[in-house]
């Protein structure tokens, strides 16, 4: 039985290792004024903070069309029994839903939604999982398990140097919002039950980033296998400091360097920065 593997752009896996692994991606889009740009295809994350820079209005992010679903779920549908289609979460997005009744469309081919209730490259490690295993021949269902059990030991925490663009994108209240900047807060952010909700208050960066360093050291100090990823908002240069020094630290545990893209950083911003990891 072949299973094919598809994720969506905010993922932001490389291309080269989508390439290697087979993962399939399908793109979500950003809006300036009246230009649409599919993230990953049309822009790339560079071009999008220098362009977010030179403009006055934030864009506006869409998921993609069920269309787009439907023909990439009938074209792996000629060469596979089953697709696992692995989405950002359900709470910020309507991508995952769309996946669903595009695959109740298609015929000939058992489409199977994967809701990662995260982003990003954590997002990703679904897929980059679910492609290590569906290269390897492993049942679907075995697959579907796999990523459930993945859930569970799951982490991911992030910090923004401003709170305005989520508030004004509606992924986190405004009450929220006001007090941060108020206060001049750097708040710890998660996930939980789908959506970005504050999980700690801090005053500084500094603080901020040594307390989700302390909040990875409690699963990384056991000693068992991880992958991890420092996830940067256009700060490239720290990213990999941090990294480093984390390597170093944590030699069982594979890092990778990723990036907040055009999608999540309309609603992040520069300077962000976050943490996600598992257990393997």
């Amino acid at each position: 039985m072949k299973t094919a593997i598809v994720t969506d752009s905010t993922a932001y896996i490389p291309k080269e290792l989508r390439e290697k692994l087979n993962i399939h991606m399908i793109p979500l889009s950003v809006v300036f004024g009246n230009e649409t740009y599919r993230e990953e295809v049309d822009i790339t994350a560079e071009a999008f903070y220098e362009e977010l820079k030179a403009r006055k209005d934030l864009p506006t992010t869409s998921q993609p069309p069920i269309g787009e679903f439907v023909e990439l779920f009938e074209k792996l549908g000629r060469e596979n029994d089953a697709v696992v289609s692995i989405h950002l979460s359900s709470g910020i997005s309507g991508t995952y839903q769309g996946a669903v009744t595009a695959g109740e469309m298609v015929e000939g081919v058992k489409v199977y939604a994967f809701d990662s209730e995260i982003s990003c490259i954590v997002q990703g490690f679904y897929a980059l999982e679910a492609a290590e295993m569906a290269n390897e021949g492993k049942p679907v269902e075995e697959i579907m398990g796999r990523l459930v059990e993945m859930k569970m030991s799951m982490r991911a925490y992030f910090m923004v140097d401003d709170l305005t663009n989520l508030q004004r994108g509606g992924r986190l209240s405004g009450a929220a919002a006001f007090v941060g900047s108020l206060l001049q807060v750097k708040p710890i952010l998660h996930f939980e039950d789908k959506v970005i909700v504050p999980f700690e208050k801090i005053r500084t960066r500094k603080k901020a980033l040594n307390r989700v360093f302390e909040l990875f050291d409690e699963d990384a100090s056991q000693g068992v296998p991880m992958r991890a990823a420092l996830i940067h908002g256009n700060i490239e240069e720290e990213a990999k400091e941090l990294k480093a020094e984390l390597e170093k630290k944590y030699p069982h545990v594979e890092f990778l360097l990723s990036y907040f893209g055009p999608v999540i950083g309309t609603h992040l911003g520069e300077g962000a920065i976050g943490l996600g990891w598992y257990k393997k």
